[in-house]
């Protein structure tokens, strides 16, 4: 099994075509082509805690610094974390 993005590894059915994106919408980090790439990711699916106003536990989060420690603290950015090594990026390079 290859590096998930966050939208598989949580299941939130946000991605395009998701199950879940007529009630919610799609999810800003599945639609952020200018982190293509990051962490080995889908559009923001592996860097998704720089988007902004992603979800987490069913609320609309804000900008990287309103919710770092949150997702700091999550599962899957720990992953992402471990995964890629002294290549993480913490940040997409515009910030």
């Amino acid at each position: 099994m290859g590096k998930k993005n966050c939208w598989d590894e949580k299941k939130c059915g946000r991605e395009p075509g998701g199950a879940k994106v007529a009630d919610m919408g799609v999810c800003p980090a599945a639609e952020d082509a200018s982190s293509n790439g990051l962490n080995s990711g889908k559009n923001g699916g592996r860097i998704c805690w720089a988007v902004a106003g992603t979800f987490c536990g069913g609320k609309k989060q804000g900008t990287f610094a309103d919710k770092r420690l949150s997702c700091m603290g999550c599962e899957f950015y720990k992953k992402v974390n471990e995964e890629e090594g002294g290549g993480f990026v913490l940040l997409k390079p515009e910030q």
